[in-house]
């Protein structure tokens, strides 16, 4: 792994790895986290409208077409804390991905007419959220687990500030956070003269001063219980605790955590609620360890009639962690092993990852996280259950 940074304040990380594709992905430090309440939904709908059209490529189809018709792949995505463009494609076509991603970058138009037409778009993606309780669910857990933190507002937005965001509010947050000292770029893939190639084209400068994101949460947690009744057949159950940002040291024992809990068909929710009690079909956990949060969660797709007798078992379940075994732990640890590395033979995932982990703090942090799982002790699984899964928040989205 090489790390640079350009004149212009940029930084670029190359990882080699010996593949067909080579992968460009973009990271702006920013997501819904930043936004001030009257921009509920922006960074999210700037991922949207970045690929309307630039000065070089005026449509959607144009920018789309010169990706796939190579038979290349993009997407982008927004969370609470970053914004992420990539492109992948075969090597030989690297600076055709470096190109429309500069381009889009530096080069968009941000029209009236495309800003109109996307808030429709986005619109009914939120829609589509709301329709599917799989989905909402998350976004009405994290609502009700946190008090002050933004992550509880959800990354899509607020349909109300979407429909007033004007073409000024949109060109100011971009110029705010889309700037060269804000932005990384990862490359994963066998690749010579990636940093002239980054240097040649990304040659926007920084503007303006970032503005600083301070976040206050209260450390305190208290019971919470939300119920929503829903005009669906299933009963969606979520019960989570928050735990910690991940540089934090308990951030690893939550991982193992969810290896003894969660990892497929063979961790104790799935074998407790679904293969014994035959209570649920998806059941499983979630552990979520972002720059400035965290949080660890069941969840489930029952019968109304069953819900406090699967918080039961949740519950119960967390409790046995106090009793936990060095062999559970080792096959917790095996587990995420192998996950972790099946998962970074993707350069797309690795791409990602590099990132993410940039954000966090370093890059290079990526080679720890395994170090950190296996330096896992039974007392600190035991440590963590008492002193973070006391008081429980738990949603409920109530079927017929």
């Amino acid at each position: 792994m090489q790390k640079v940074v350009l004149a212009n304040g940029l930084t670029v990380i190359y990882t080699p790895m010996k593949s067909k594709s080579v992968v460009v992905e973009v990271m702006a430090k920013v997501g819904s986290n930043h936004e001030k309440n009257h921009e509920r939904g922006i960074s999210h709908f700037l991922e949207h409208i970045l690929f309307e059209g630039t000065t070089k490529r005026p449509a959607n189809q144009i920018i789309s077409n010169e990706i796939e018709k190579i038979g290349g792949d993009f997407n982008a995505y927004t969370t609470t804390e970053r914004t992420c463009f990539y492109v992948k494609v075969l090597k030989k076509h690297f600076s055709v991905a470096v190109d429309i991603l500069a381009d889009i970058l530096q080069n968009s138009l941000f029209r009236q007419e495309d800003i109109e037409k996307e808030k429709k778009v986005v619109l009914k993606e939120i829609d589509m959220v709301f329709d599917e309780a799989k989905f909402y669910q998350w976004v009405l857990f994290q609502k009700i687990l946190y008090h002050k933190h933004p992550c509880r507002n959800p990354t899509y937005g607020d349909k109300k500030v979407i429909k007033l965001l004007s073409q000024k509010d949109i060109l100011q947050f971009f110029r705010t956070y889309y700037q060269p000292k804000n932005m990384v770029i990862s490359i994963v893939g066998d690749i010579k003269n990636w940093k002239e190639a980054i240097a040649k084209r990304f040659t926007l400068q920084n503007s303006q001063p970032i503005p600083h994101l301070t976040i206050f949460e209260p450390t305190k947690s208290q019971k919470r219980v939300r119920m929503e009744k829903r005009n669906v057949v299933n009963t969606y159950l979520i019960l989570g605790f928050k735990s910690v940002p991940r540089l934090h040291k308990d951030s690893a024992v939550f991982e193992v955590i969810n290896g003894i809990l969660g990892r497929g068909q063979s961790g104790r929710m799935f074998t407790e609620i679904r293969s014994k009690r035959g209570l649920a079909y998806d059941v499983g956990t979630q552990h979520v360890g972002n720059v400035t949060f965290g949080y660890f969660a069941v969840y489930a797709s029952i019968d109304r009639k069953n819900v406090m007798t699967v918080r039961d078992v949740i519950l119960e379940e967390i409790k046995k962690l106090k009793d936990v075994t060095a062999k559970d732990v080792q096959e917790a640890q095996n587990f995420i092993e192998g996950d972790f590395l099946l998962e970074l033979e993707d350069t797309q995932k690795v791409a990602d990852n590099v990132l993410f982990w940039e954000q966090v703090k370093d890059a290079k942090l990526l080679n720890q996280f395994l170090h950190d799982i296996k330096n896992v002790t039974v007392s600190d699984v035991r440590r963590v259950v008492n002193t973070y899964c006391k008081k429980h928040t738990m949603v409920v989205l109530q079927g017929k």
